[in-house]
C-alpha cells in the first residue's frame, strides 16, 4: 500500500471549503488586538489567548524591539551550546519567583515543553497518567515516552484513584493535567488530585498555559486554589497571556537541571529569539505590577458569560474567560460559526476529534482589552444569530 494513499482519501476538508463552511487557517490581514481583519472582513475578535490584550501593548513591542537590535533576530543555536543570552536566565529565575518554585527553565515553545519533560521523566517501568481532555502536547510527549501511558475520566478522581491504585507497586508515576482546560474553560480539582496522588505516592505536573495570567491575578491555577507548594511541576507557555512565543517548566532545583541536561526537545531545539525573550519580560513585568488589568478581565468575562446564559446558551462548565458556546451536531454548530462570522464575530469552532461526537462548540475567549460597547455588540450578535438558527427561544 503506498503511504500517500492516505492523502487522496482525505476529503473532508476540501468539501467543507467548497461548501463555504471551513472555519480553519483563515488569514488575518490586520490586528488591533480586540478586532481584527480576515479574508477581507472586520470582525470582534472571539478567538484569541490574549487574555490580558498584551500583544499590541506599546512596552511589550519596544522591549521586543530592543532586544532585536541588540541581539539580532535568532540566537542560531541551542541553549546547550551557543544559545544562552542573559535573558534566558533573568526570565527563568523571575519566572521561579512569580510561580513559587526554586527553579525554571525556557523552552522555545510550549509544546516542546511538554515533549520534553514528560519523555525525559517517564523511562521504563514508569506511568505517566493523564486526564482524557489534556492538550495534544501531554500526550504526545507521553506517547514518546519509554513508560506507559494510562488515561482517566475528565476531572474523575474516582477514576484517577482506580488507574493509580491498579498500577504496580515498583511503577513510578507522574500524573499530567491541564490547570485551565483550553477547550471547556473549566479547572482541574487540584486539591482532590493532590490527595489521590499522594496515597498513591504519585508525582503532579499542572500545565498551566492557560492559567497563568489569568487566575490568582496572573500567578495560575495551583495558586489559585493555594497547593502550589504541593504540585512538583508547573508548566506554562508565553503565547497567550505573556505576548510572546516560548513556554517554560517550574519546579525544584533538582528535578530542572536534570530536565536541563536530558530534555531533548531542549537540548536540540534552537534557543527562544532574544525579542519573544524580551517581550515575556515585559509582560510580566506588567502582569506583575498592574493586577487591574487582570480585575478587568474577569469583569468582561462574567458580564459576557451571564449574557450568554441569560439567552439560554449552553456554557458547559466554564469558570474562566475561556466560554465554550456548546452546540452539539458538526453541521449546526458550523453554520452558527459562519453566520457569527458573517455578522462580524470571530470565534473558534471545535468539532472531533477536538471534541466528543455531539459535543461540537464554538469557543470563545476575552481579553482585557475589550471595551464594554464591544462585549455589548457580541452579545447583541449572538442573540440574534442564536435565533435565526433556532438555537435559542
Amino acid at each position: 500500500m503506498d503511504i500517500f494513499e492516505k492523502c487522496d482519501s482525505f476529503v473532508i476538508a476540501r468539501i467543507a471549503k467548497a461548501s463555504g463552511l471551513y472555519p480553519y487557517f483563515l488569514t488575518i490581514e490586520d490586528s488591533e488586538g480586540t478586532e481584527a481583519v480576515i479574508d477581507g472582513h472586520r470582525v470582534l475578535m472571539l478567538g484569541s489567548n490574549n487574555y490580558l490584550g498584551l500583544t499590541t501593548d506599546p512596552r511589550v513591542r519596544a522591549a521586543a524591539i530592543k532586544a532585536t537590535e541588540t541581539y539580532g533576530t535568532s540566537c542560531t543555536g541551542s541553549r546547550l551550546q551557543n544559545g544562552t543570552l542573559a535573558l534566558h536566565l533573568e526570565l527563568e529565575e523571575r519566572l521561579a519567583k512569580f510561580v513559587g518554585k526554586e527553579a525554571a527553565l525556557v523552552f522555545s515553545t510550549g509544546f516542546q515543553v511538554n515533549l520534553g519533560v514528560i519523555s525525559c521523566l517517564i523511562t521504563r517501568n514508569d506511568v505517566v497518567v493523564t486526564d482524557k481532555e489534556d492538550h495534544a502536547s501531554i500526550i504526545d510527549g507521553a506517547m514518546l515516552a519509554m513508560g506507559d501511558l494510562r488515561r482517566f475520566g475528565h476531572n474523575d478522581m474516582k477514576h484517577l484513584d482506580r488507574v493509580l491504585e491498579g498500577l504496580d507497586a515498583d511503577s513510578g508515576a507522574l500524573v499530567v493535567v491541564d490547570g485551565l482546560y483550553s477547550t471547556g474553560g473549566d479547572l482541574a480539582p487540584l486539591p482532590e488530585m493532590i490527595e489521590v496522588c499522594r496515597r498513591h505516592q504519585a508525582r503532579l505536573m499542572v500545565d498551566d498555559a492557560h492559567g497563568l495570567g489569568v487566575m490568582a491575578h496572573g500567578r495560575g491555577t495551583a495558586e489559585h486554589f493555594g497547593v502550589t507548594k504541593d504540585v512538583d511541576l508547573i508548566m506554562g507557555t508565553f503565547s497567550k497571556s505573556f505576548a510572546s512565543l516560548g513556554g517554560f517548566i517550574a519546579g525544584d532545583e533538582n528535578i530542572v537541571h536534570y530536565i536541563q541536561h536530558n530534555a531533548r526537545s531542549f537540548i536540540f531545539s534552537a534557543a527562544m529569539p532574544a525579542s519573544n525573550v524580551a517581550a515575556a519580560l515585559a509582560s510580566l513585568e506588567i502582569i506583575e505590577n498592574e493586577p487591574e488589568r487582570v480585575d478587568r478581565l474577569w469583569q468582561i468575562t462574567e458580564r459576557m458569560r451571564s449574557g450568554l446564559k441569560e439567552m439560554g446558551f449552553n456554557t458547559g462548565s466554564s469558570v474562566s474567560p475561556i466560554i465554550p458556546v456548546i452546540i452539539g451536531e458538526m453541521e449546526p454548530a458550523l453554520n452558527a460559526w459562519k453566520k457569527l462570522f458573517d455578522a462580524g464575530v470571530y470565534t473558534n469552532a471545535f468539532v472531533p476529534p477536538g471534541v466528543p461526537e455531539g459535543r461540537c462548540l464554538l469557543r470563545t475567549s476575552y481579553m482585557a482589552t475589550h471595551t464594554d460597547d464591544q462585549i455589548d455588540r457580541a452579545l447583541n450578535i449572538f442573540g440574534e444569530v442564536g435565533r435565526e438558527l433556532g438555537l435559542i427561544d
